[in-house]
């Protein structure tokens, strides 16, 4: 397993939930942080406990939208001059909409797709020459087990990240051979403000995954030899 040290990362959604715990994880590996998150006040709150869990590490911050590539330009453009390298990019900002087809207003619908689809899209638009600069990288979009099969009243989420997989592999065909790694995420139920808020839990919380089990499951994938890299990971919790 190769050694995270002194890398750098940037992580979209970090101020909670998946992002927030990614960014605790690579912190303890000694990974260099840019964090992007719409909520200010959460981004300084993780930058605290970052540097409680490890105070060698740099670590910025932005809070701006990834729904708008001029935000995402802006902040990519101002953690890239802090950080002045840029090793991996985990996308893990997203929203969770639900409602029947004909019942969900259409601008939600489309909200769903601009910060999940095109969110994604602006940061590795910005991200990648970055790292296409440093000859090598790694690059995980989180996308989520309802890409694989319709759900009723979940038709926003689950085609939103049923094109965040796509794109995936598709960057994933484009840049191999670049020795750049790109992976797909897929976890099932996390206990995130989102999925709590939605009530996917129904009050047992502690039975669905945890935010930390996909932090463990994304560093490792980190650590695999540069020479090998998953192009598709599912998470699932044992006993839901």
């Amino acid at each position: 397993m190769q050694s995270l040290k002194g890398k750098t990362a940037i992580i979209t959604g970090a101020g909670k939930g998946l992002g927030k715990a990614i960014a605790l994880a690579l912190a303890v590996e000694g990974v260099n942080l840019g964090l992007i998150s719409r909520t200010a006040a959460d981004l300084e709150q993780l930058t605290t406990a970052l540097k409680q869990v490890n105070p060698d590490i740099t670590v910025s911050y932005v809070a701006a939208n990834v729904g708008s590539y001029s935000e995402v330009k802006e902040a990519v453009a101002t953690i890239a001059a802090s950080l002045k390298t840029v090793d991996i990019l985990i996308n893990s900002a997203g929203i969770l909409k639900m409602g029947g087809l004909l019942e969900l207003p259409i601008e939600e619908w489309e909200q769903v797709f601009q910060i999940n689809v095109l969110g994604t899209y602006y940061m590795l638009h910005e991200v990648l020459p970055l790292i296409t600069q440093q000859g090598k990288g790694d690059i995980i979009n989180i996308a989520s087990t309802a890409a694989a099969k319709g759900a009723a009243k979940m038709s926003a989420y689950g085609a939103s990240k049923a094109a965040v997989v796509n794109l995936t592999e598709s960057l994933m065909q484009e840049v191999r051979k670049s020795n750049i790694r790109v992976t797909t995420v897929n976890p099932s139920t996390i206990a995130t403000d989102m999925t709590l808020t939605a009530g996917f839990t129904d009050g047992n919380e502690e039975k669905v995954l945890q935010p930390e089990d996909l932090a463990y499951l994304v560093v490792n994938n980190l650590k695999l030899p540069q020479r090998a890299f998953v192009k598709e990971l599912a998470l699932w919790s044992t006993n839901p």
